[in-house]
């Protein structure tokens, strides 16, 4: 399965033009073969913007899905993407994948908010396990600072995940995340990550780019650099048994000692 990441836009905050970068990285991506786009965290409508989140949240059946839905079906590939959903009164930060006919195969809203930022604007979504299956994989999704934390990735592992989706908005200082924790938790679930960063400043936060892919085995797969940037990586299921076969942390664990959390099913 060949998959594009887009770290984009640098500049971020007009919807528009958010929507048309990301139809011209859709168009680029299904030329390059990829079936699937996977945009950043609040990919559609800005993430620092302060009160425009509430002026820009809709539902997840909005004119920003009816325009994503498009761009699905004319590229013909998956886009996963991030905006703010409204539910009635109430706004979840959201990603939402659309398949190849504009249709919704899943919406996610996240679940660990990161400080002010998210706790001004957001409502913390409570289902943490969302899965949607793409060209005979089954992908999760998490947004962000999720991923930080191990029992969200594994209990994705445990529920059958095979690639996790990580739409963020990673900022400076924390360089790391991408560059160390991001690896540790693809090689200690096994399971592929994919980790798709903003760029650029957006008032008073500076993204620091970086996203990657990396495999079950802590392989690199791709490693954007600061800048805006479209990186293709081809992700392979046998990659993933190989992997799980050789290391096998997840057969491994003692259960007895610390009992698997059963999420609940959606």
């Amino acid at each position: 399965m060949r998959a594009a990441l887009f770290q984009g836009p640098e500049l971020s905050f007009d919807v528009a033009a958010n929507l048309a970068a990301i139809a011209s990285a859709a168009q680029t991506a299904a030329a390059a073969g990829a079936s699937i786009l996977v945009c950043p965290e609040m990919s559609a409508t800005g993430y620092n913007i302060g009160p425009l989140i509430a002026e820009r949240a809709e539902p997840a059946d909005g004119p920003i899905a009816a325009r994503i839905a498009e761009i699905a079906r004319e590229s013909g590939i998956t886009v996963v993407y991030g905006y703010p959903e409204a539910d009635g009164a109430v706004v979840y930060n959201s990603v939402q994948a659309l398949g190849p006919s504009g249709n919704s195969l899943a919406n996610y809203r996240k679940t660990h908010l990161f400080g002010d930022l998210d706790r001004t604007h957001f409502a913390a979504g409570d289902e943490l396990v969302v899965q949607f299956d793409h060209d005979g994989t089954r992908c999760g999704l998490l947004i962000c600072y999720d991923v930080e934390f191990p029992e969200a990735v594994r209990a994705h592992a445990d529920r059958g995940t095979q690639w996790l989706i990580v739409p963020t908005g990673l900022m400076c200082p924390y360089e790391f995340i991408a560059e160390s924790v991001v690896p540790t938790r693809a090689y200690e679930s096994q399971v592929f990550v994919t980790y798709v960063n903003r760029c650029g400043t957006e008032t008073d936060l500076d993204y620091c780019g970086s996203s990657c892919a990396i495999a079950p085995d802590g392989t690199e797969l791709a490693r954007a650099g600061r800048y805006e940037e479209l990186a293709i990586v081809d992700l392979e299921l046998d990659v993933l048994r190989r992997s799980r076969r050789d290391n096998t942390h997840l057969d491994d664990r003692r259960v007895d000692l610390y009992p698997i959390v059963q999420e609940k099913t959606s």
